[in-house]
């Protein structure tokens, strides 16, 4: 399926509070060991939303050139689905996609900016190799920050269905120019799961990341009776942390934790991680 239509499915899933009818829950007969030898060739991609405020998407898609030819090599504008008109799906897209974490993620200017949006601009990133993630994803920050000071209203990341309001983009966008110009791999990769990714969601008696593999780590799932959201949402970055800095093994070990490939998302989906899932137990 294309790329961006799978983008724009996720999202209107995620709008009707469903997920697709042919995801798969954990189970012996799952065939998790199929899955896991389809993950090893699946690539994850930055999907990313900018809203304009008017008709003219020139302004934009010209910045967004400039930047891949400056230093986004690898990325496109996808001419197919980006239009110079409002998209009547976006207040409630976005709606469902502001993060909820960090406080004061994005506010009433934000909402006001997606309700009166009147034109949209979709950018592919290229097809990411693990040893790549970090790098493609500071790639991606500074494409945002570009686009917003080309006077973008609104930002998205459709790959995990995250968006922030500007000054929070502003600040995660600071940080990472900090973290590159300290040349801190593990900070890099922590800003860009923040940009990127989405937490927490509801599952099957659990709480779910979604978007990890975009800077090259497994997704966590932690037990829902293991906390509040907030405090979920603390294990889920402690867990990602870890990995990042300790590997994969050790975690597991320490956290009696166990690796998973059994997704309720399609190999073909976007939202799929072909690093796996840390599952910790109950």
């Amino acid at each position: 399926m294309n790329l961006m239509r799978r983008a724009l499915l996720g999202t209107l899933w995620a709008m009707l509070g469903w997920r697709p009818a042919s995801a798969k829950e954990s189970g012996p007969d799952s065939g998790e060991e199929t899955i896991q030898a389809e993950a090893s060739s699946v690539t994850p991609r930055h999907v990313l939303c900018f809203l304009g405020k008017d008709r003219d998407l020139g302004h934009l898609s010209d910045a967004a050139s400039q930047a891949i030819r400056d230093f986004a090599s690898g990325f496109s504008i996808d001419e197919d689905y980006s239009q110079a008109e409002p998209d009547d799906r976006m207040s409630r897209s976005f709606d469902v996609c502001w993060d909820r974490v960090e406080p004061e993620a994005w506010g009433s200017a934000d909402e006001k900016a997606v309700a009166d949006h009147q034109s949209v601009l979709y950018i592919l990133g290229p097809s990411m190799a693990q040893a790549e993630t970090v790098t493609v994803s500071m790639l991606a920050l500074r494409l945002v920050e570009r686009l917003i000071g080309a006077g973008a209203v609104a930002v998205k990341g459709e790959s995990a269905g995250i968006a922030h309001g500007l000054d929070r983009w502003r600040e995660l966008i600071r940080q990472g120019a900090e973290a590159q110009k300290a040349a801190d791999r593990l900070a890099e990769q922590r800003i860009g799961r923040l940009a990127f990714a989405k937490r927490p969601l509801s599952g099957r008696g659990y709480l779910e990341s979604v978007g990890f593999h975009l800077v090259g780590l497994p997704d966590v799932y932690v037990p829902d009776a293991a906390g509040s959201e907030r405090q979920i949402v603390a294990i889920m970055d402690a867990v990602a942390d870890e990995i990042a800095e300790r590997g994969l093994e050790p975690t597991l070990s320490a956290r009696r934790a166990s690796l998973s490939f059994n997704s309720t998302y399609e190999v073909d989906e976007f939202k799929f991680n072909p690093y796996g899932i840390v599952r910790l137990g109950g």
